[in-house]
């Protein structure tokens, strides 16, 4: 049987608003000042909207606010053709919101907003069948189909307990930051806490930002690691949601694992020089743009399976 669609989305929605060009953080007792604001759905639609912006039919479960950010994240997620049948539209609850101020190279961000009420089965249509499901683990459990993808988010307590990597069961891949994965597995580098997290999922990726990513594929045999690519950074916010978005579609797609972290590391490269996750998220456009005006000898080697890929 054929799945419904190709991507199905859990996870928590926020209202984004972006804020760059800070030289440093903002000091008590003054104004400052930006070059450059944006505003948009963030959270689990990153990944929504770089699925869809790759041509991938995605399906959102969520909690939207019956309020002027719900309402507007709701309309910009249409718009970009991800099916919304599975969310709810929350009377009494707002949507939570998010301010990201983006200063030297990185990004700090300040959230308002409470869990929505009751339990994510009870707000939540039914999940349409597909290829692959991303989940959050901060979510609880959701019924997924196909090839599970798992994320999670910051730790506010920032215990970062290890039993959180026990709802990794039945999963198939897991796509933490070099940070998080190391204080879930209570390790030292990257790699050992790859190797930790490779006997828990058959796909286990680590990245490191600037430095690139390394991962392990039990499913094919290969191990990977690629550099990150330089580019002028404007924004990072959402990056990591780009990175594994693109990774889910490069993964169904069928591709080597190398390729399939080359492609999701410049997705993300390409987001990081507008402003906010999803609305800077390239897409396909965007890749064919970047392949188009390659003229690094190395790059040219590196990414040359984009000619075959990149959709005509």
């Amino acid at each position: 049987m054929s799945a419904d669609v190709d991507v199905f989305l859990s996870g928590l929605l926020f209202y984004d608003l972006v804020f760059t060009g800070l030289e440093d953080a903002p000091k008590l007792g003054t104004e400052t000042w930006t070059g450059g604001m944006a505003s948009g759905p963030g959270g689990i639609a990153n990944f929504a909207v770089t699925l869809g912006r790759l041509g991938l039919r995605t399906s959102l479960a969520a909690a939207f606010g019956d309020d002027s950010y719900g309402r507007h994240c709701w309309d910009t997620l249409e718009s970009e053709g991800v099916d919304l049948s599975p969310s709810r539209r929350l009377t009494g609850w707002n949507t939570p919101v998010t301010v990201s101020l983006a200063y030297q190279g990185d990004r700090a961000l300040v959230t308002h907003g409470a869990e929505p009420p009751g339990t994510p089965e009870d707000l939540l249509g039914e999940p349409p069948t597909a290829r692959a499901s991303i989940v959050h683990l901060e979510a609880g459990p959701v019924q997924a189909s196909g090839l599970i993808f798992a994320d999670l988010g910051w730790d506010p307590s920032q215990e970062w307990s290890p039993d959180v990597l026990d709802q990794l069961a039945g999963c198939h891949a897991f796509m933490p930051n070099a940070y998080e994965a190391m204080s879930y597995t209570r390790t030292d580098t990257p790699e050992a806490a790859l190797a930790k997290l490779g006997e828990l999922v058959p796909l286990a990726v680590v990245t490191c930002g600037v430095e690139g990513v390394l991962a392990v594929d039990a499913t094919t045999g290969e191990s990977a690691r690629v550099p990150g690519l330089a580019v002028d950074a404007i924004d990072p916010t959402g990056a990591g949601d780009v990175f594994g978005a693109s990774l889910v579609a490069a993964t169904l797609a069928g591709w080597p694992l190398a390729d399939r972290l080359r492609f999701a590391n410049l997705s993300a490269a390409l987001s990081v020089q507008g402003i906010g996750g999803s609305m800077a998220a390239p897409g396909w456009t965007g890749i064919a743009r970047w392949w188009q005006d390659v003229t690094d000898p190395d790059l040219r080697r590196d990414y040359a399976f984009l000619s075959d890929v990149i959709p005509q």
